[in-house]
């Protein structure tokens, strides 16, 4: 299948100043940017930062940065499901997922996280995939936040919902361990009926038959 990247941009007007949402970017552009310290969600900043590069290189990878002057201080990662996960077992070429999204604590609250799934669906290219995000509490800053876990996940889901993700039920084994994680989903317009289904399976292996 065919990996066509557009590039899209918007600024955004935050308390701390105007930073400009981008992307996909390029592994050469991402190498020449820094990359806040506080971006550690995953794995420490520095190895977070090549993370991002080493995605970017991939056919279907796609990051979506939110920068302040020469400082990435939010990203956003488009790639194929994890071939360990269920997601991949269908061999799916347009199934793609959203595997982080991170902003500093300076910038959250300001709508960052929006801007990013906003700007990287403006791309048309996604209309030929279904893109998916699975949600675990455990990695959601609650203490950071002071939140509980539904309050978290309730901003989660606006987030998500600003990219055209909306809530799938599923039974697979690690989102049903909880009820606040969850499984998203936004089906391109243009996905046929075949990989639909092929979805569904994939969301329920366990649905008995009658």
């Amino acid at each position: 299948m065919e990996h066509k990247k557009t590039y899209n941009a918007m600024e955004l007007k935050t308390k701390h100043g105007r930073i400009v949402v981008e992307g996909p970017v390029p592994a050469h552009e991402l190498k020449s940017l820094d990359f806040h310290e506080d971006l550690i969600a995953f794995r420490p900043a520095k190895q977070q930062h090549e993370a991002i590069i080493g995605i970017a290189d991939l056919p279907e990878g796609r990051i979506l940065i939110a920068r302040d002057n020469n400082m990435i201080v939010g990203y956003a990662t488009f790639l194929y499901p994890d071939p360990l996960e269920r997601w991949s077992e269908g061999n799916m070429e347009n199934l793609i997922e959203l595997g982080a999204i991170e902003v500093i604590p300076k910038f959250r609250g300001s709508g960052v996280g929006k801007a990013l799934l906003k700007t990287s669906m403006m791309d048309d290219a996604f209309e030929d995939f279904i893109v998916i995000t699975t949600e675990y509490y455990w990695h959601w800053d609650l203490k950071g936040t002071g939140l509980n876990v539904w309050e978290y996940r309730k901003i989660m889901e606006k987030m998500m919902q600003a990219g055209g993700l909306e809530y799938y039920a599923t039974d697979e084994p690690e989102i049903s361990s909880h009820p606040a994680n969850c499984l998203m989903a936004k089906i391109g317009k243009r996905v046929d009926q075949e990989s639909i289904q092929k979805f569904d399976q994939l969301r329920f292996k366990h649905r008995y038959m009658y």
